[in-house]
């Protein structure tokens, strides 16, 4: 029996005042949607009814665009980029006043562990809108080509798996480079967004360079089709990302897609073993393994996978899975029943293909949407479940002989979003980095971000960069005459 007793230590939901509905953030004001039907946000660990939320028409996103133009044409592209930064760090300081706030609604409506939540997330989104707004009068020294100018009114759609974050790495570079901003979060985790919007007003934000609107996948896509957005910013599966792509081709629109990954976290026989353990813990389980870029495939060198596969369910047996408001919690709530049958659909197929199973085998709650920590050995590359995105706290385990086999192993799929290696010859860490197709490798870690660095994938992960100075390119145009005379009178039509 163990000497200590297991105490919870729940977070509490005073600090935050959820509304019982919501409007559309329109022109700098709360505004009530003209069309569509409300739907209701719920707490994944809960099943409980958070708030009513609007459902933006076709003519709400008209509205939100037209806001978004006007800003952009009248104040927001023709101010210095000085003052431009002076409201991204005033935003910035807010995110940080309101960090606590923000951490358990996102925890409360996502469904992520709260210490993830107050952690990573909130500090990483203030991060953002800091080291944007230090770019924002520096764009002519960012070698982003010759007089760097705003592309003008940008679309931005973001996920569920990181509301606030992906708020953040979408709208400060798009604000420091002088666009403005119509945004829709996902229908699943609406509720932080539309705080980001009482941070905007909080800042005295001009109206209308950051508007948010609320709903689904018709939306979405009014915003993709609508003529009067310049250019997209996607997070999302890769099937969303080919239909955004095939929207607007023949358009001039531009775009970002950062899809879907089956990152590989590659362990060599010289690795430390019990920090690549932590490591895979850290890659694949954080929030749920709903991460693009988690480490879903766990590529072991043969002669050390026996010791690898003991003390990683060693350490699985010890991941309290649970209440995400108890900051003792480990693995949270499943974001959705969707998501859910998609990983237990997942899952079956991997047992139907002949991959043995094994799972934590801890207690769940009788309430929400769960899911145990769960390990596929004997996979194979031809196995559905090394190919496909699960998108949750699965993982397979596959093994590998010599360098060459690893890398071999580790392209053989659709996604190249990133990858992991863990060794300690410095030569085999750059020898691997240069052969992965993976946007983002990270050695003897995973899962580390910062603002300063640019993340995107290839193949069916994506194009374009986020982040860093890479990631500020999408966001200007240094477009020639005939490019610039066109700009001006789409403008001038949009403003009358």
């Amino acid at each position: 029996m163990s000497p200590f007793e297991y105490a919870p230590a729940p977070e509490s939901a005073a600090v935050v005042d959820i509304a019982s509905s919501y409007g559309l953030f329109i022109g700098g004001q709360f505004v009530p949607a003209t069309g569509g039907t409300p739907f209701k946000t719920v707490n994944p660990a809960t099943e409980e009814v958070l708030a009513e939320v609007s459902e933006a028409s076709t003519d709400d996103v008209d509205a939100a665009v037209a806001a978004a133009r006007t800003a952009y044409t009248r104040v927001w592209s023709r101010m210095s980029g000085a003052d431009r930064g002076k409201y991204l760090f005033r935003i910035a300081r807010i995110l940080q006043e309101r960090a606590r706030e923000f951490a358990v609604l996102e925890t409360l409506d996502n469904g992520k562990p709260i210490k993830e939540s107050r952690d990573v997330d909130l500090p990483l989104a203030a991060a953002h809108f800091f080291y944007h707004a230090g770019w924002a009068d520096k764009l002519d020294h960012a070698s982003l080509g010759p007089n760097p100018r705003p592309v003008g009114v940008v679309g931005q759609i973001v996920p569920w798996n990181f509301p606030m974050l992906m708020l953040a790495w979408k709208v400060a570079p798009a604000l420091a480079c002088g666009n403005t901003v119509v945004l829709k979060p996902a229908e699943t985790t609406p509720l932080t967004a539309l705080l980001f919007a009482e941070v905007c007003q909080q800042a005295d934000l001009p109206p209308g360079v950051v508007n948010i609107v609320t709903g689904a996948g018709a939306t979405g896509q009014a915003i993709v089709d609508h003529p009067g957005i310049d250019k997209l910013a996607f997070t999302g599966s890769t099937a969303v990302g080919k239909m955004i792509a095939r929207s607007i081709a023949g358009t001039r629109k531009r775009a970002t897609l950062e899809l879907g990954g089956k990152a590989a976290n590659i362990i060599f026989d010289d690795a430390p073993i019990d920090q690549a353990v932590e490591g895979i813990v850290n890659g694949i389980f954080f929030n749920q393994g709903h991460v693009c870029c988690a480490g879903s495939r766990i590529l072991v060198q043969e002669n050390i996978a026996e010791d690898l596969d003991r003390r990683l369910k060693r350490r699985l047996a010890t991941l309290r899975v649970g209440d995400p408001m108890d900051k003792n919690t480990d693995v949270g709530a499943i974001n959705s029943r969707k998501q859910l049958d998609r990983i237990e659909e997942m899952v079956a197929i991997g047992e139907a293909e002949g991959a043995q199973r094994w799972d934590s085998g801890c207690e769940l709650p009788t309430n929400g949407f769960w899911f145990r920590p769960t390990v596929f050995s004997g996979v194979s590359q031809t196995h559905r479940i090394a190919q496909e995105e699960i998108f949750g706290p699965v993982v397979s385990v596959l093994t590998f002989r010599t360098p060459a086999e690893a890398v071999a192993k580790a392209n053989n799929t659709p996604y190249g979003l990133s990858a992991g290696v863990w060794t300690e010859k410095g030569s085999r860490i750059l020898w691997m980095a240069d052969q992965l197709r993976a946007g983002v490798v990270w050695a003897n870690t995973f899962n580390k971000f910062d603002p300063t660095s640019p993340f995107g994938g290839y193949k069916e992960s994506g194009y374009g960069r986020e982040g860093g100075r890479h990631g500020l390119e999408a966001y200007v145009t240094t477009a020639g005459p005939l490019e610039r005379a066109s700009e001006a009178a789409r403008s001038k039509g949009a403003s009358k």
